[in-house]
């Protein structure tokens, strides 16, 4: 049937942000004992294992280093490894629901910076939207009445740098290899957080060593799940599957760390999910790059193909010829 292939792929990316959700529970089951640089340091080691799968037959390993754009290359280099710590220290010090909700702030962060720097036209919807998602976060925060912490402060720079990826994918346009766009995260976390983690480096235990790796390999497997669920269905109906993130990390609260969502939580998370599916569907009829996997963003973006008639109408629609998960 027609529709098989599309729903093949649906679920591929259900079960991509599924294992994006697992590899940050790995992160909160370190409980902080171990830096967050040095958590991002060999979570982008095993992220490294995503590379083969994203290597296309005419693609050298060499170009994961060469790109169209030195400046923007070196800038999404430095962004993507200061919001992989961001987003460790933000699973290490809030509930993950919490932290989910500040980083799915991203398409706001998205909107606002493309309006600075790409120019973009921006209508009343789109205003509406980041308007929306900024109130659910003062909601979630209520400052003044609970005290903020750095893990909250690292969910809102892990938001910004996957926001910044996807400002750099739209300047970078369709000519730049998904190779490359990948091999500038995962090589910017590496050299961050490996240069960030050596004056306190900490040897990790037998137990820690197993959440490290599953954090680095879920994450692996993310992308690969991503990039194939890419192959059967428009980015367009892929890039909402993202929020099931948010019912991962209300149950793994709920089962694993008996944390309980409160009301108001509640309440701002509504507000910022609903945020960024308008923006979201304001960026499908405008026919943009649709915002990432905010999950993604904590090793480095995934870069996957979309279906071969996207990618063909790509230049004449103005669409990415791939979507672009940061974390």
């Amino acid at each position: 049937m027609q529709s098989d292939p599309v729903l093949k792929g649906l679920l591929l990316g259900f079960a991509a942000f599924a294992a994006f959700s697992f590899s940050d529970a790995s992160v909160k089951l370190l409980g902080g004992h171990i830096p967050p640089y040095e958590v991002g340091f060999f979570g982008a080691i095993f992220g490294l294992l995503a590379i083969p799968f994203l290597k296309k037959a005419e693609d050298r390993w060499i170009d994961i280093f060469r790109t169209t754009s030195r400046p923007l290359w070196l800038i999404r280099f430095v962004s993507n490894g200061l919001a992989v710590i961001g987003s460790v220290t933000a699973f290490s010090h809030l509930s993950m629901a919490e932290a989910f909700a500040l980083i799915f702030l991203l398409p706001a962060f998205v909107t606002i910076m493309s309006v600075v720097f790409l120019k973009e036209q921006v209508g009343l919807k789109r205003w509406s939207a980041v308007v929306i998602g900024f109130i659910g976060v003062l909601i979630v925060l209520r400052p003044g009445f609970r005290e903020l912490s750095i893990g909250h402060l690292g969910a809102v720079i892990g938001g910004l740098g996957g926001a910044i990826s996807i400002i750099l994918f739209r300047a970078a346009g369709p000519l730049e290899k998904n190779i490359s766009l990948y091999g500038a995260g995962v090589l910017g976390a590496l050299a961050i957080c490996g240069v960030a983690m050596l004056p306190s480096f900490t040897t990790p235990t037998a137990p820690q060593w197993a959440m490290l790796a599953g954090y680095g390999v879920l994450c692996a497997l993310g992308n690969a799940l991503l990039m194939y669920a890419s192959f059967k269905a428009p980015a367009a109906l892929i890039g909402p599957t993202q929020y099931s993130q948010m019912l991962w990390a209300v149950a793994i609260d709920y089962f694993v760390f008996n944390i309980h969502l409160e009301l108001p939580m509640l309440v701002g998370i509504v507000l910022i999910i609903g945020s960024g599916i308008l923006t979201l569907w304001r960026e499908k009829t405008r026919g943009t790059p649709l915002p990432p996997s905010v999950a993604a963003g904590t090793q480095a973006a995934a870069l996957v193909e979309p279906p071969h008639e996207v990618a063909d109408a790509a230049p004449a629609a103005g669409l990415p010829g791939r979507m672009v998960p940061a974390e």
